[in-house]
């Protein structure tokens, strides 16, 4: 806390230590600095704390109920501020002299202040007594609900769910008549805050008062003229349906969803989409077998590429929950359109689900229906496409064997890593890694380790340097003997090479795995190579040695750095060539 001359002027020489935080809390609020203010708000615990419980209830809530005319951010720091407060005003007993000032945040223009004032106002309505819910809580949500301003109105949608279980029956009643109400608004604003937070008021209600009071404000809201008002309907739908029963299911939840899924605006489909397994959750499984495939379809067709994303991203999940012969008769037919969409993102979304499918179809369909459909997906025009595929391989190789799996797709990948476009070969080899992981050692041994080292060696340096950079990975993934017996000799041998680009490979590959390979292969093969390759007549390898001395000089023993790596760091230092000499000397410094 900062003792700013206001504070010894508010406090005075009688009682100074007494009036001294709350005199500082007045100083601080009213800086012009925005940051000073907000950083009072976020200490008003530890003044809550020096001031006491009586005197936070008699002093500091009414302060603060006066101040709030601020800046936003303070006043989402003191909405959340306040929610923490009910312990340091004296607990439950005296929790109500909270909701004054959050009341009045709960009215302000601002939409983050208002919810975090909601929020807030929810978690001191779980620490009141019946008497003061009763007493200050429930006229609190009536002003808000009546208030003129619709922002009060918005606020007061919030606070029903954790009010109605805490009152007597003839409160219930009125309140749920009041969020009734608020659900049938002039103001769509407000009509969408009541329908947000539907499913947690019928989540409190009596089961019995569901058809009566509930249902009706659902059906209302589910056909509101609003688009953002309907598309939280399908919501709705999902937390209302798991307290019906399967034949209010099928009356209600069912029209409703089946509605959504036809709506007029793409928002609300594409709602609908995103949310398609967790609605067929709640309407059942038989329903889902029968009635939310058409629904499936349609998505899937749908005129929007933004409502195709989405259901595409579903099309596996939602396979799964429906019969294996349903989904190959019904689905995958229009599955395959996905595959040649005019839309990239489609194509995107279904390529990452795609291999999923893989385990519902089983072996017979996949090899039939979806292999092409893997094949035309790698050789997309659009990356992204590409490389969820590449990313899923582990998938299909689980169902198909890795036999099929390199038979039929190999060539695809293989074609890509020697793309024209050097984009398109970096791509593969990031994903490389993964690739061996899932196919195995032999495998990459024998199909991909030269392709690897003519990467090692490409013209472009990203496509060098990401090479380089994955034979960490692949040292991790088939382990470090491995590594010296495939990988390490290879390497090490481009140091002969005409064009220095290899040779200069070998250094980076040379810092790349000495960390993992241990100090004897570092002594016994790497360090000869960098004495060779010291005195070579391009500059640009010779200071690289100079790097690749100063990775390794921390993983092999004092003896080795004193008889080995610093007479070689000491004859560099003496390098014609000033670059050379920089790191010559850099790295002698770790000697």
């Amino acid at each position: 806390i900062r003792w700013c001359g206001f504070a010894r002027t508010m406090a005075g020489e009688e009682g100074e230590d007494s009036l001294y935080p709350i005199a500082v809390l007045i100083d601080e609020l009213k800086n012009e600095d925005i940051q000073v203010r907000l950083n009072s708000i976020k200490s008003l615990r530890t003044i809550s704390l020096a001031l006491g419980e009586e005197r936070t209830r008699s002093e500091l809530i009414p302060f603060l109920n006066d101040s709030i005319d601020d800046e936003d951010e303070v006043l989402l720091a003191l909405a959340e501020q306040l929610g923490q407060f009910v312990e340091l005003v004296g607990g439950p007993d005296f929790a109500y002299s909270l909701l004054t000032p959050l009341e009045n945040l709960a009215t302000v223009e601002e939409t983050v202040v208002r919810d975090k004032a909601v929020q807030s106002l929810c978690i001191v309505a779980q620490s009141l007594k019946s008497e003061h819910m009763n007493q200050h809580f429930v006229p609190l949500v009536k002003r808000l609900a009546t208030g003129d301003w619709f922002t009060s109105r918005i606020s007061a949608c919030g606070v029903f769910a954790v009010t109605i279980p805490k009152v007597q029956a003839t409160t219930k009643a009125e309140l749920r008549q009041l969020f009734g109400q608020l659900c049938h608004d002039d103001t769509p604003m407000v009509r969408r805050a009541a329908s947000a937070n539907l499913a947690k008021l019928a989540a409190v209600i009596a089961k019995d008062l569901l058809k009566t009071d509930v249902i009706p404000i659902f059906m209302s809201l589910s056909q509101d003229e609003q688009d953002s008002v309907r598309l939280l309907s399908v919501e709705n739908c999902i937390g209302i349906g798991k307290l019906l029963g399967p034949a209010d299911v099928a009356t209600y939840i069912l029209p409703a969803v089946r509605s959504a899924s036809q709506d007029k605006s793409w928002r609300v489909r594409y709602m609908v989409a995103e949310q398609f397994c967790d609605l067929c959750d709640a309407v059942g499984a038989e329903m889902t077998k029968t009635e939310m495939v058409n629904a499936f379809i349609r998505l899937i067709k749908d005129t929007e590429a933004e409502v195709r994303t989405a259901a595409s991203s579903k099309v596996a999940d939602f396979c799964a929950l429906i019969p294996r012969e349903d989904a190959v008769k019904k689905i995958l037919p229009h599955v395959k359109d996905l595959a040649g969409d005019s839309s990239q993102h489609v194509r995107s979304a279904f390529a990452s689900v795609i291999m999923g499918l893989a385990g519902v179809f089983g072996k017979s369909s996949t090899i039939d229906n979806l292999l092409p459909l893997f094949l035309q997906l790698l050789k997309d025009d659009f990356p992204e496409v590409r490389l969820n595929i590449i990313s899923k391989l582990n998938t299909v190789s689980d169902v198909i064997g890795i036999e099929l799996l390199s038979q039929s797709l190999l060539p695809a990948i293989v074609e890509l890593a020697e793309d024209r476009q050097w984009r398109v070969r970096l791509a593969i080899i990031e994903y490389i890694p993964l690739l061996a992981s899932q196919l195995g050692v032999d495998f990459f041994n024998e199909k991909l380790g030269n392709l690897y080292m003519t990467w090692l060696g490409d013209c472009v340096y990203s496509i060098r340097d990401a090479a380089t950079t994955n034979l960490r990975k692949l040292t991790e993934v088939f382990g470090v003997e491995w590594a010296r017996q495939t990988i390490l000799p290879k390497v090490l041998n481009l140091h002969t090479h005409t064009n220095y680009l290899y040779r200069m490979t070998a250094l980076f590959a040379i810092a790349v795995l000495s960390p993992l390979l241990g100090p004897e292969t570092i002594k016994n093969d790497m360090l000869k190579l960098i004495d060779k390759m010291k005195d070579d007549p391009v500059p640009n390898i010779r200071f690289n040695c100079c790097k690749a001395l100063g990775v390794i000089i921390p993983l092999v023993e004092n003896s080795v750095v004193q008889q080995v790596i610093k007479p070689m760091l000491q004859k560099l230092c003496n390098d014609p060539d000033r670059d050379v000499k920089f790191f010559a000397q850099e790295s002698l410094t770790q000697c």
